[in-house]
């Protein structure tokens, strides 16, 4: 009989293959506000989003990944988001209305990773 599987606690981190990890701090820190919390060069950037790592990876730290993922943030509002997002190089795609479960907002970054903002709903 084999033990069962027990569930993650939490996402530890997710991160971004990225090919110019500086260029592209300044758009996730800047337009998006992430806070950094540790930085090793251009090879790693890390920021705390929510108890959970986010982090830019260079090609050869991310190895074997080649490309991007997608993250899903959440937000309390979008606000100006559509501004700092434009300002900063990215592309807002479109905003989803998800009902009673909130809202999406899903843009390209400048290295052209996909991205989504996430607003829950107002409590009813």
């Amino acid at each position: 009989m084999s033990a069962a599987v027990q569930s993650p606690k939490r996402v530890q981190n997710v991160f971004i293959v990225a090919k110019q990890p500086a260029s592209l701090h300044a758009f996730y820190e800047g337009a998006l506000g992430l806070p950094m919390t540790f930085r090793d060069g251009d090879r790693w950037i890390q920021y705390g989003v929510g108890g959970t790592n986010v982090a830019l990876a260079c090609a050869e730290e991310a190895a074997p990944a080649t490309s991007g993922l997608v993250m899903v943030l959440e937000v309390d509002d979008f606000e100006g988001a559509t501004e700092r997002i434009g300002a900063a190089g990215g592309q807002v795609l479109g905003l989803r209305d998800m009902g009673s479960h909130g809202a999406v907002l899903s843009l390209r970054d400048p290295e052209d990773n996909l991205v989504q903002l996430f607003r829950r709903a107002a409590p009813a």
